[in-house]
């Protein structure tokens, strides 16, 4: 579910009669992760103006839960320029393309620390106005049930298909057999010549 639909009035400005479109962002409105494991976190967007990299920057913050302040994740611009003190130091990865309109990123390993909210904002002039998009991570000790379940699931049916595939092929050659025992009995002993050298 896309949360963070942006305001009429924040993507049309009206200015002399000239419509000025701007950036929309996109993101899921929670994402959950289990302790330690990694997390992408989606940050997609559309733009009026046409995509230029060299002008496109992309800024991500972070807001805890609890006491805290808001601090700064990543940013891009041409490059990734990811954090060298903190908390998320040799924790994020760029992940995004911006021609393809993503400004996605990777946290590695994530802690219980990282459980609030991380906010996407993106500007590519003239388009600089507009949403700025967030997503709520929600670090768990452990996958949820229904998570489990449909794992299980999965698993549990690929190892049902391998074996249908199986008994079929081991059923359509006893069949072929059954029909035709003179060639199967040439076969037998082309096969025995084979091994024997006879």
């Amino acid at each position: 579910m896309l949360s963070n639909q942006p305001r009429r009035d924040e993507y049309h400005l009206f200015t002399t009669g000239v419509c000025v479109s701007g950036i929309r962002v996109f993101m899921a409105g929670e994402v959950k992760a289990v302790n330690g494991t990694d997390v992408r976190l989606k940050c997609n967007f559309q733009s009026s103006s046409p995509i230029r990299v060299s002008s496109v920057t992309v800024s991500w913050s972070f807001r805890p839960i609890g006491p805290g302040h808001e601090e700064t994740v990543f940013y891009y611009h041409e490059k990734p320029f990811p954090p060298r003190e903190g908390r998320f130091t040799r924790k994020v990865e760029w992940a995004g393309d911006v021609t393809g309109r993503d400004a996605s990123i990777v946290l590695r390993k994530v802690p219980f620390s990282f459980n609030g909210t991380f906010t996407c904002q993106v500007k590519n002039p003239p388009d600089v106005h507009g949403n700025v998009g967030e997503v709520r991570l929600q670090v768990v000790t452990t996958a949820s049930l229904s998570e489990i379940v449909i794992l299980c699931v999965a698993t549990g049916g690929a190892v049902l298909l391998v074996l249908l595939v199986v008994m079929m092929v081991v059923s359509v050659r006893r069949c072929l057999r059954r029909r035709n025992p003179e060639q199967n009995h040439n076969i037998l002993r082309q096969e025995q010549k084979v091994l024997t050298g006879w």
